[in-house]
């Protein structure tokens, strides 16, 4: 199967699941008590309002929403159409102007150095050659900015371990910071027993003062 070939299976694959992935409580965050565990994960590592965000893999736009609620102004790309569909008519509903593309996360074609942060969560461990598609997402990201991301090991043997990450991380992001999540139940919803955590880290090692 050629990279094409994987492209198209894997972008089925998510259009399959649109219609119930926001069944997960950590996906749709529907329960108040969930999202808003989410909201104060995030919001501390956030830069002050309003700044661009872009969301890479977006899925139905959760998190997007969540960014825009708080007065970010927020990009959201995904490989999937029926995702960034569901995604386009949540944020339709609730009035708020976010710009959702279909796209490859790992090749995004985007606006270089426009963002201030970009966040992405289990995705990263989908893409190959993580380190050279984490190299791709900084020049969307200008000097000062941050990159989070959230991702995990499942009890599948999927993923990435946190050193993994951090080992891919272009040499121009520092001020590494990592947070276990596994043990925060508010954020999924249930008892996770595998490994989930947040990875965070600076553009060019400038300490931004937020």
């Amino acid at each position: 199967m050629n990279d094409q070939e994987k492209a198209e299976s894997t972008r089925q694959l998510w259009d399959h699941a649109a219609a119930t992935f926001d069944n997960e409580p950590d996906h749709g965050l529907r329960d108040p008590l969930i999202r808003e565990a989410w909201r104060s994960l995030l919001v501390q590592w956030l830069p002050p309002v309003p700044k661009r965000i872009l969301d890479i893999g977006c899925g139905t736009g959760s998190l997007s929403l969540l960014l825009a609620e708080l007065g970010h102004e927020v990009s959201g790309i995904d490989l999937s159409p029926a995702m960034i569909a569901q995604a386009q008519r949540k944020a339709l509903a609730a009035g708020h102007p976010i710009a959702f593309q279909v796209m490859d996360a790992a090749d995004p074609q985007l606006e270089l150095q426009h963002f201030d942060l970009i966040l992405c969560r289990h995705l990263l461990w989908a893409l190959p050659q993580p380190d050279q598609v984490l190299q791709r997402w900084l020049d969307f990201l200008h000097p000062g900015g941050r990159m989070i991301l959230i991702e995990g090991f499942w009890h599948t043997g999927a993923g990435l371990h946190s050193p993994q990450v951090v080992d891919a991380l272009p040499a121009s992001l520092l001020n590494v910071t990592v947070l276990a999540l596994s043990g925060d139940t508010r954020l999924w919803g249930s008892d996770i027993n595998d490994e989930r955590y947040m990875v965070i880290a600076d553009y060019k090692g400038n300490r931004i003062d937020w």
